[in-house]
């Protein structure tokens, strides 16, 4: 198991690398210059230049990717815009989006594994149309389209929820479900699928033959042995969560770290862009590592290390 750890944490580096790369070229394509977004309309071309000079925007981008690197590498990266350490405005941030995506897990994973269940036992019937049908609708929603509509009918219309930004628990609600819809949907199917495939197995028609209740064969033998790739699903929907809010944040004005790159990439915040990225990338593989360890607990057989 040590030896698994120690690996896959020395695997962060060369991701590490290659997220800062692609998105050091991603965002010196965006078109405009960050110097004049910063020196403002009035600016003369000599405040631009002087702009450009002072955080080496003039220079080749190979010398300014070596400068951000060794910035990033002594923790001192500051942003062009308010020339703050990048962390100091991306904590507080993640912390919102890390609040906004374990809400909204929650309700996808339960939403989704109760259905999935629903749907695997009750197999080609209505029901299982329903579910499989709701399933296809929260995967083909737009979350922008899906946010705007629960705005306007919870909190326009009727007025139970607030239409957003952070304060009480009403707040998150709908973001929360907006954000989770199309997670739902898919571990939905994921468990659906699970339990059909298990269900097929000869243990689980000896349960039956043994006469023990199909209750117990559902929750003690066929959702435990289905259970691995629904955590897999699960751990890799959180990840994508944690770094695909920033369509909800913005809609719901929810203070998180996409909304943070979001704004980030209309300002030009090279620097905060570039470590936004690369934070959510850390955080998306020790999700996955954390994954991996799950595996081991829901099912003992798993060794790592081996092989």
């Amino acid at each position: 198991m040590l030896r698994f750890i120690i690996r896959r944490l020395l695997l962060l580096i060369p991701i590490l690398i290659g997220v800062s790369i692609v998105s050091f070229l991603m965002v010196h394509l965006i078109p405009g210059d960050p110097a004049r977004i910063l020196a403002g309309q009035n600016a003369t071309p000599e405040d631009v230049l002087a702009i450009r000079e002072r955080f080496g925007l003039d220079k080749p981008l190979t010398i300014q990717y070596f400068m951000f690197m060794k910035a990033l590498i002594s923790g001192n990266v500051k942003s062009l815009r308010t020339e703050k350490n990048v962390m100091e405005e991306i904590l507080p941030r993640f912390l919102n989006t890390l609040q906004l995506s374990l809400v909204s897990i929650i309700i996808s994973a339960t939403m989704g594994i109760f259905f999935g269940i629903i749907a695997g036992v009750k197999r080609n019937t209505w029901v299982d149309n329903l579910v499989m049908g709701f399933s296809l609708f929260g995967v083909s929603m737009p979350v922008f389209w899906l946010g705007i509509l629960l705005m306007l009918i919870f909190a326009v219309k009727l007025g139970w929820l607030p239409a957003g930004g952070k304060g009480t628990w009403k707040h998150i609600i709908l973001p929360a479900i907006t954000l989770g819809m199309a997670t739902s949907a898919i571990i939905a199917r994921m468990t659906r699928a699970n339990i059909l495939q298990v269900f097929h197995q000869d243990y689980i028609r000896t349960a039956y033959a043994f006469g023990i209740s199909e209750r117990k064969i559902i929750y003690k033998y066929v959702l435990k042995n289905a259970l691995i790739p629904i955590v897999t699903v699960v751990g890799l929907q959180f990840g994508y969560l944690l770094g695909g809010a920033v369509l909800t944040e913005s809609v719901f004005g929810w203070p998180g770290v996409g909304r943070l790159i979001a704004d980030s990439i209309f300002t030009r915040d090279y620097t905060l862009i570039q470590v936004g990225v690369m934070f959510i990338a850390v955080i998306f593989v020790l999700i996955n590592l954390l994954v991996d360890f799950t595996y081991a607990i829901l099912d003992p057989r798993i060794r790592y290390g081996q092989g």
